[in-house]
């Protein structure tokens, strides 16, 4: 069952973060037929093919759990409601769950939801490993990320993982990412200012930056691959006291994550056509943009890399202390 978080409700849940109590986390209670439900908070995106295909293909009935999801667009918004017991997991990338455990917000690694593989980074085609990417109109002045000094580029969100990674590059290239001037706007608005040239510079995610391209956009960087360079990315995570009241449930949940991700890369075109279906994109466009990659495993040392990556930029004022039982079962 695939539901949407309403926009109002969302906006209550991101605020909660702010209160840093452990919340209580849905009673596992299981039906009848001993199944247990689990409510997990998606985002919409191509990578959500994999949990699709743990749906589709029974491997969280085989764990005895059913999952219900429900698109909640804003990462933050997801971690109040897994952090406060509204919902069981929810999809994060690392960064903003990082922020989230810098204000002590009790939160568990479950299991992988994306990412990229070992050796992403040296790709000649970054395009193709990177579903997030830095467009420009292909007449634009601006030829490197220095050049965004005094420009005006859309995010998503403010101190979120798109201007985190772009702030990366500009930094990288010798300039200052607090003379960018940010706008805030959603992909669909963000690709129309584009062409219209109300902003100069886009940050995209698939399945807009494949969009963008095709309208004759150019793509400047992509911030995703050369800021994590390898590994899990976005993450499914937990509060820690549902953790306590349903451990053989997410249990369960790791498991059937781990076999769709290894299906999903094993069976791209299969993923690449739930991808489309799930963000209402022509499976062409999907498939000219980038190969989404789903790994298997979280590793503590790429969440630690963001971590000080992070803190380089300045976006924390130290890394995170990061707890030895971070990920769920290790």
């Amino acid at each position: 069952m695939r539901r949407s978080f309403p926009l109002a409700l969302a906006a209550v849940l991101s605020m909660a973060l702010a209160a840093c109590g452990g919340g209580s986390g849905p009673a596992s209670t299981p039906a009848a037929d001993g199944t247990t439900t689990l409510k997990v908070g998606t985002i919409g995106i191509g990578s959500d093919a994999a949990i699709q295909l743990a749906i589709n293909k029974g491997y969280f009935k085989e764990q005895g759990i059913n999952v219900e999801t429900s698109v909640i667009a804003n990462p933050p918004a997801g971690i109040a409601a897994a952090q406060s017991g509204q919902i069981d997991l929810t999809y994060t990338p690392s960064i903003p769950l990082l922020n989230a455990l810098s204000q002590n917000v009790p939160l568990k690694i479950i299991a992988a939801a994306d990412g990229y593989k070992d050796g992403a980074g040296k790709s000649t085609d970054l395009n193709r490993v990177d579903d997030t990417g830095l467009l420009v109109q292909k007449a634009s002045s601006i030829s490197r990320p220095k050049d965004l000094e005094g420009k005006s580029v859309s995010v998503p969100a403010r101190k979120a993982q798109l201007e985190v990674t772009v702030s990366k590059l500009v930094k990288d290239d010798g300039g200052d990412p607090a003379k960018v001037n940010w706008m805030v706007l959603d992909p669909s608005s963000a690709l129309q200012s584009l062409n219209s040239g109300r902003v100069d510079a886009a940050s995209l995610v698939a399945p807009f930056t494949s969009k963008a391209m095709s309208e004759g956009n150019r793509l400047l960087a992509s911030p995703g691959v050369e800021f994590f360079e390898q590994g899990a990315i976005g993450l499914w995570v937990s509060g820690a006291n549902t953790v306590k009241s349903k451990e053989k449930a997410l249990q369960g949940f790791k498991a059937a994550i781990q076999k769709a991700n290894a299906y999903a890369n094993a069976h791209i075109e299969e993923a690449q056509q739930l991808s489309a279906e799930i963000t209402k994109t022509p499976l062409d466009v999907v498939k000219s943009g980038a190969v989404n990659y789903w790994p298997e495993d979280v590793r503590t040392e790429d969440i630690e890399r963001a971590n000080e990556n992070l803190a380089d930029l300045g976006f924390l004022s130290a890394p995170v202390k990061l707890p030895g039982d971070l990920v769920f079962g290790k």
